[in-house]
């Protein structure tokens, strides 16, 4: 486990301990991996919206892909769409 010291604001001080309250965590430690935690799943790695998943699947199931059997194919297509 690392250890950091970090250097907060009041706000964000404030905002930590409320967060810990809520959710409850014995320390603000907990609160800070709590955050984290929130950050990556909403912004560093979102997963696929289950209405994207299914218009793929209906297009996979349609025929609406084209396969290429080089990228010299792929590249004249793009060039005359």
């Amino acid at each position: 486990m690392t250890q950091a010291i970090i250097n907060l604001g009041e706000y964000e001080d404030r905002i930590l301990t409320i967060v810990k309250g809520k959710y409850g965590f014995k320390n603000k430690s907990e609160a800070i991996n709590f955050v984290i935690d929130k950050f990556e799943e909403e912004f560093l790695e979102p997963k696929l919206k289950p209405e994207f998943v299914r218009k793929m699947v209906v297009m996979e199931k349609t025929g609406k892909f084209k396969s290429y059997k080089s990228i010299s194919d792929l590249r004249k297509d793009i060039e005359n769409a």
